[in-house]
């Protein structure tokens, strides 16, 4: 397989809506997930944002949320710590995950925008407890 097969091969889309895959894990633990980004949804809908899709997904990485902030299209990573005993959700994020991140808001922005860029950001709904609380932190990386 040639280098440009490959590159080919790592950006097509898994699937673009609906539930993402996941390879392994428990389907209570899936099913708690997929709960946390509703309510984040909801909790980010409450503060004005509008939601453009779910769990955009292509080989090697998946974006949760995708909302638009007006004219600012927002790329949201949810992350649920039952307690903070270990750290937040937001301090479970590694460079590799934010460089998956960054990749599949590039692939996502070339296929709807083209050359069109919007105004762009990234930011991360921490949640944790019972019940769920949130800490919304924008523009934490890119």
């Amino acid at each position: 397989m040639t280098l440009k097969q490959s590159v080919k091969k790592l950006f097509q889309p898994a699937r673009e809506t609906g539930d993402a895959p996941h390879s392994s894990g428990d389907k209570s633990t899936r099913k708690r997930g997929q709960h946390i980004e509703q309510l984040a949804e909801s909790f980010l809908k409450k503060q004005g944002l509008k939601p453009v899709t779910r769990n955009y997904t292509i080989r090697g990485g998946e974006i949760d949320l995708i909302m638009r902030d007006g004219k600012v299209l927002v790329f949201v990573e949810v992350r649920y710590r039952k307690d903070e005993g270990h750290g937040s959700g937001a301090e479970s994020i590694t460079h590799r995950k934010q460089q998956r991140l960054l990749k599949t808001a590039e692939y996502y922005l070339q296929k709807e925008y083209g050359s069109q860029l919007p105004d762009c950001r990234f930011d991360v709904i921490s949640a944790s407890g019972e019940p769920v609380m949130f800490d919304w932190l924008k523009n934490v990386f890119g």
